[in-house]
């Protein structure tokens, strides 16, 4: 299947490592040029000539801070200078869920919680804010959100609270932007196996109806795709990528 992606231009946060780094490789093995905006300047160069050398596209990187708004709008300004445009955003640039034990509701600080809404929420409110008026300008647009699965289970305050609100931003956003012909979609990983994961914890039980751990590149899949032309079908939902949950019923 031809994703339409060839010539496409894709900003992609968080996309130095982890699973921004996957849906970064596939956009540009698919035919898109990409931004790559992360903190760690030396990760971005090293990512940046990785994925130039395996995909023959045009991959530039450029280090910003999504929870400072100056930040941003110099960052999506010279990604758009850079490009000539954008066509895709995806937002992953946040701390990874499920990392290590979340507290008890008791334990909970407010600094906590505020910080994780700063940076996944509002910082990928900000990147949208600041890139959809491109996306606007050309014609078309695709907005992804990297959330998770906390979304839509109990165990961490923290991460329950920031998941749902990127959903629900997410949506609020498809129906504003929909007149413009720019979609929006949410993607909720569950614990996905990255550069990072250890092989230890990679052969722990996963919970899920796949029965493994997922990979990165499995939600780069499913991302990629949301992210093209082809995806028009699905529009302010949130589409689930952690190998299944057992038992659940969602409708």
């Amino acid at each position: 299947m031809d994703l339409e992606l060839a010539g496409k231009r894709a900003l992609v946060t968080g996309g130095s490592r982890g699973i921004g780094k996957a849906i970064a490789r596939e956009l540009a093995m698919e035919g898109a040029d990409v931004v790559i905006a992360a903190r760690d300047q030396g990760r971005i160069d090293a990512t940046v000539a990785e994925l130039s050398r395996e995909s023959g596209r045009r991959v530039v990187g450029t280090s910003t801070d999504t929870g400072d708004g100056a930040s941003v709008t110099a960052m999506v300004t010279a990604s758009a200078e850079a490009l000539g445009g954008l066509d895709i955003l995806v937002n992953a640039a946040a701390r990874p869920g499920g990392q290590g034990p979340a507290p008890r509701w008791d334990g909970v600080t407010e600094e906590a919680l505020f910080e994780e809404i700063r940076v996944k929420v509002l910082g990928y409110l900000r990147v949208a804010q600041a890139a959809a008026p491109h996306m606007i300008a050309g014609g078309w647009g695709r907005i992804i959100n990297i959330s998770g699965l906390a979304a839509r289970q109990t165990g961490s305050v923290i991460g329950s609270v920031r998941n749902v609100a990127v959903a629900a931003m997410s949506k609020n956003l498809a129906d504003e932007l929909a007149p413009h012909n720019v979609g929006v979609v949410t993607v909720h990983p569950g614990l996905t196996r990255t550069e990072a994961t250890t092989e230890q914890a990679a052969q722990r039980p996963a919970g899920n109806l796949a029965g493994r751990m997922i990979d990165a590149r499995e939600v780069a899949y499913v991302v990629t795709f949301l992210a093209s032309p082809k995806s028009v079908a699905i529009d302010g939902d949130s589409i689930a990528a952690g190998g299944g949950v057992p038992g659940a019923v969602y409708y």
